[in-house]
């Protein structure tokens, strides 16, 4: 049964906000030339925004310059940041630290808001310029011309059972075809993915990216103990020191005394027995912490990888056929803890790019916007992502204190002109080390008032699988789990998945363990695929429309 056909002038992969940014931009010069330019989304969460988790602290730069009457248009962004907090954290105190002029933590005109609701609106703006979004549509398969470049994406089959054999439901997978396919799939996207694998050329003049894995819950507090606008970041306690991480607390004003509390630890930790989800529950038990808790409510739960490679990390941007935008890229701001504007302003420099080459070559039936790249260089991008580009990689090579120190110091006295570039520390799965390095670390039990227990939390995410589908976490070799991540590092990926997805369950028969992959879990969070020491796990799409429907996160 052959795949069914379709053909736009661009193809995007991918919702969120680089993607629809992308998208709209590309629908304003359309129509201010009055051309028709035919702009296709995939998307896929069930719904626009169903996928998106993020802090958030909302930097607006690229929004004004996208529309600029996000106001009168209805953007559900009304949290203005009105007092930003830093501290240290101790187990049991709290010592503030001042913030500099200029330190990037600053968020005076920013706002804090719930990004999924603010992708959905972005969505219904596209639609409105006439932008054909389709939620629930998961793009598997690149596509390729004879000549090697990119003709667009293919959607994965449905109503396939678990075993290979189609089910009554059975339906082939559509096939995207366009003149350029801009991949906005966010941090370690499946397809970019295997646009790096198939053109390891992109990445050969950049270091291997690096990642952090942040989780989050949304929390409605005792309006005594809200603060409106206050963002209020820490680092120390409970990591130690040789590990990179912090937390954030923002607390909305959208009608409900409302807190986002997040927790972000860097991949690259070497510890085996290390739960970044038991950390985030602990974070919570600070005296500091907790206090905001008494007598609150947790309503949301979710987690994401970020990527933390920033400039030194950033692969070439384009391919005949194909760009690449977005967190799909890496260009977030570690030490702002901020990638949205930075990720919409580079969906927005594609846009120009691609009509740039459609009018100047209107026949050709490829794109090839090899000059993105340099829009972006250009751009007020490098220029933000160059003057921090030290912060992350200075706490692999001094330490969490000298990190700090040295933030500090290159962004209010050297203002990033160093003349150096700190390197990274190579690929996270290879930081992690053997577990008898190591003792077990004890975590303390939840109350289940502040802290809460794993699969409890994954219930809050709506996270839904089709059950009798074939597997979307694939392993390479069925043998490694327990060969090498077992018996080498005491299985790992049974503690940095934040959805309980693997864990290792005695054999039917006989003595010994094998691994058990609960695949309904999972959010999606792509953690296992880059942490994974033997990197024998495989994330692919599964059916569109699984996977967790978060709402306003």
């Amino acid at each position: 049964m052959s795949r069914v056909e379709d053909e736009a002038d661009v193809l995007i992969v991918g919702a969120g906000p680089a993607g629809l940014s992308a998208a709209i931009k590309l629908k304003q010069i359309a129509q201010q030339n009055q051309s028709d330019l035919r702009v296709c989304v995939l998307e896929k969460a069930a719904e626009v925004g169903g996928h998106t988790l993020s802090g958030a602290c909302l930097e607006p730069t690229a929004l004004n310059e996208l529309l600029p009457d996000w106001k009168d248009r209805g953007a559900p962004i009304s949290t203005e940041v009105t007092e930003d907090r830093f501290s240290f954290l101790t187990q049991n105190n709290r010592i503030p630290v001042p913030l500099p002029p200029g330190f990037p933590m600053h968020n005076k005109g920013n706002y804090v808001v719930r990004l999924g609701n603010v992708v959905k609106w972005l969505g219904e703006q596209a639609e409105e310029m006439g932008v054909e979004i389709y939620p629930g549509y998961a793009g598997s398969e690149i596509l390729f011309h004879d000549d090697g470049s990119i003709k667009g994406v293919a959607t994965n089959d449905v109503g396939v059972a678990k075993d290979g054999s189609p089910k009554e439901s059975f339906e082939r997978g559509m096939e995207l075809h366009a003149k350029v396919t801009i991949f906005a799939e966010g941090c370690h996207g499946s397809l970019t993915k295997q646009l790096f694998e198939k053109f390891p050329e992109l990445r050969k003049d950049c270091q291997p990216q690096t990642y952090a894995i942040g989780l989050k819950e949304l929390w409605e507090i005792d309006p005594g103990n809200h603060i409106p606008g206050l963002t209020d970041h820490t680092v120390g306690w409970p990591l130690t020191k040789d590990v990179y991480g912090g937390s954030f607390m923002y607390h909305l004003n959208e009608g409900s005394p409302q807190v986002a509390l997040g927790f972000v630890i860097g991949l690259d930790y070497s510890n085996p027995y290390l739960n970044p989800f038991k950390e985030f529950q602990r974070w919570k038990t600070h005296p500091y912490i907790s206090k905001f808790l008494t007598g609150a409510k947790r309503v949301g739960y979710g987690a994401r990888a970020l990527n933390e490679g920033g400039l030194q990390s950033l692969p070439h941007l384009s391919l005949p056929g194909a760009l690449i935008v977005g967190c799909a890229a890496g260009f977030m701001n570690v030490p702002k803890v901020k990638g949205t504007h930075t990720a919409m302003k580079s969906g927005m420099i594609a846009a120009e790019a691609i009509i740039h080459q459609i009018e100047t070559n209107p026949e050709a039936k490829t794109v090839n916007a090899k000059d993105y790249e340099e829009r972006v260089e250009n751009s007020w991008i490098w220029k933000e992502l160059k003057l921090v580009r030290n912060s992350r990689p200075s706490f692999t090579h001094y330490g969490r204190l000298g990190g700090i120190l040295y933030t500090g110091v290159s962004a209010w006295i050297l203002r990033g002109m160093e003349p150096w570039t700190l390197k990274h520390h190579g690929k996270d799965n290879d930081c992690l080390q053997p577990a008898d390095k190591f003792e077990p670390i004890e975590y303390p039990k939840p109350d289940n008032e502040v802290t809460f227990d794993l699969l409890s939390s994954v219930a809050l995410t709506g996270t839904n699988h089709e059950h009798d589908q074939p597997a979307h976490l694939t392993l390479k070799d069925d043998s490694v789990p327990v060969d090498h991540n077992l018996t080498i590092y005491d299985g790992p990926e049974q503690r940095f998945c934040p959805a309980g997805v693997y864990e290792y369950v005695p054999v039917e028969q006989g003595d010994g363990k094998r691994l058990q992959i609960n695949a309904q879990n999972c959010i999606h969070c792509k953690t296992c695929d880059i942490k994974d020491h033997s990197q024998n796990i495989n994330w692919v799409v599964p059916e569109g429309g699984g996977g967790p429907a978060y709402s306003g996160m």
